[in-house]
């Protein structure tokens, strides 16, 4: 069995402030033993408006948080999973992506989100991602890692199984969820969407998240979570109560990837998908 950490933060518009925040979560992964630390969704920065979001990003050469995040990892010799924001090349939106470094520093892997979230929540916030991000068009393979063979995706990817069913079809045995959901959809479909991911796809799930309030101006719900191919929470941190309590302190959780036990679960519970049905329209 290999330890994993996943990180739990409050992301600003300052990625000073936000390098500061991870790099304590850095250091508290590698005291306990993790061998890999998940980040948040856009842990880099959060701005306030879509207009901000875009004025603010940085290629990854040229951004003081990933490259702050690359040295930690070198030093530290401890691959880091982290949401960030990168160019576009027609520099009117941003792309969300997540990127795998490695214990050397290097940035080896590279995902962007698919699924934006365009959503109006009666008596609740309205977010329009697509305002400011633009979607990404491919799956990345599962790649070997420390722990395991890695799948990327990031937050409402969640509400897509397809997608999670693919790619542990291409092999993989870990899912990544790195997330800012709202405070509304993440106490009603959170703790639900996840399990049922790592339930189906017989995988354990790495689901880091942002929490407590950005910039004044919108609220993540928090609650990072492991859970194991069983379905079972194996670690979860606190929502915005528990951040507001520590005064803002980042939060760090533990769980250990067992891959022999992986391999149990799925001779106990096979899948095999029917791969031989054709589909059926009818006429009325």
């Amino acid at each position: 069995m290999t330890l994993a950490a996943v990180g739990q933060l409050c992301s600003t518009a300052s990625m000073t402030h936000n390098l500061s925040q991870c790099q304590i979560l850095v250091r508290k992964a590698v005291a306990a033993g993790a061998k890999a630390l998940f980040l948040p969704e856009a842990s880099d920065y959060i701005a306030s408006t879509p207009s901000e979001t875009v004025s603010l990003v940085r290629s990854t050469t040229d951004s003081l948080f990933v490259r702050g995040l690359q040295k930690a990892a070198s030093e530290s010799k401890l691959p880091i999973n982290v949401g960030i924001h990168e160019p576009t090349t027609e520099g009117k939106r941003v792309k969300n992506t997540l990127i795998w470094i490695d214990e050397e520093g290097k940035i080896t892997q590279r995902y962007q989100k698919l699924h934006l979230f365009d959503v109006e929540i009666e008596r609740g916030p309205v977010l329009r991602e697509s305002k400011s991000v633009e979607p990404g068009s491919e799956i990345v393979r599962p790649f070997e890692t420390v722990l395991g063979r890695v799948g990327l995706m990031i937050c409402f990817d969640l509400r897509f199984p397809t997608l999670s069913t693919r790619i542990r079809d291409l092999g993989a045995q870990i899912l990544t969820y790195p997330s800012a959901f709202t405070v509304p959809t993440g106490k009603v479909h959170w703790e639900t969407l996840l399990r049922a991911r790592a339930i189906e796809t017989q995988s354990f799930v790495m689901a880091a998240a942002q929490v407590g309030n950005h910039n004044g101006k919108r609220v993540s719900y928090g609650h990072s979570i492991i859970v194991d191919p069983w379905g079972m929470i194996i670690c979860e941190l606190g929502g915005v109560e528990e951040w507001e309590a520590s005064q803002g302190e980042p939060m760090i959780g533990f769980g250990e990837v067992d891959l022999e036990g992986l391999e149990k679960v799925k001779g106990e519970m096979p899948l095999a998908p029917r791969r031989d049905v054709v589909d059926v329209v009818e006429t009325w």
